[in-house]
């Protein structure tokens, strides 16, 4: 693959605007984990991405971020994603994709993602039994040619969408691979270890 010389290595895109129904409809990225927002936490496991794009309501940041939402609102994972990548101002060679309920993802979770990503499309961590989960890294090229047309995205499976391409599959260390849909999930997931 040829880049521009403008490429940058990493960019990504935090989801960040679903409903949350089973979380009473708070806005998750406003909720706190040990003292922080989930959206802090997931901007500090993105530490190595040049640009970050946050799709999903505006809420206060410690990092510069891009916040966009997708058209129509609540499209799903799939509409946030592209409307996510159409949003980066910079060219990437890989792009980093990360829910913003998946507190227990660090930056070591990218780079592990990363290396597991040489020589294929991409990779995504799974949860402890084996589920692909919203935190990976991506070919933004070989997404590109996979991608629906505008009325295609809304309510796409992820799956679905990255079906056709080579991606590797990694196991979580620890409780990385969680995420956190009801209070109880955020209970459950206890104090940093």
């Amino acid at each position: 693959m040829v880049l521009p010389p403008d490429a940058v290595g990493f960019c990504a895109i935090v989801l960040a605007g679903g409903r949350a129904a089973r979380l009473d409809g708070a806005d998750k990225a406003s909720v706190e984990y040990l003292g922080r927002t989930l959206l802090e936490h997931a901007l500090e496991a993105l530490l190595d991405a040049a640009e970050v794009v946050v799709v999903g309501d505006p809420v206060p940041t410690t990092r510069p971020v891009t916040f966009v939402r997708e058209s129509p609102r609540y499209g799903g994972p799939v509409a946030g994603l592209l409307t996510g990548r159409d949003a980066l101002v910079r060219v990437p060679r890989t792009l980093g994709v990360l829910a913003v309920d998946m507190p227990r993802v660090t930056s070591w979770t990218f780079r592990r993602l990363y290396e597991a990503a040489a020589g294929h499309d991409g990779a995504f961590l799974t949860d402890a039994e084996g589920h692909r989960q919203l935190a990976g890294v991506l070919d933004p090229a070989r997404l590109d040619e996979v991608r629906p047309d505008h009325e295609g995205q809304h309510g796409m499976a992820l799956r679905r969408l990255l079906s056709g391409l080579d991606l590797v599959d990694v196991p979580p260390e620890g409780d990385e691979g969680r995420d956190v849909d009801t209070w109880a999930d955020l209970r459950d997931l206890g104090p940093d270890l």
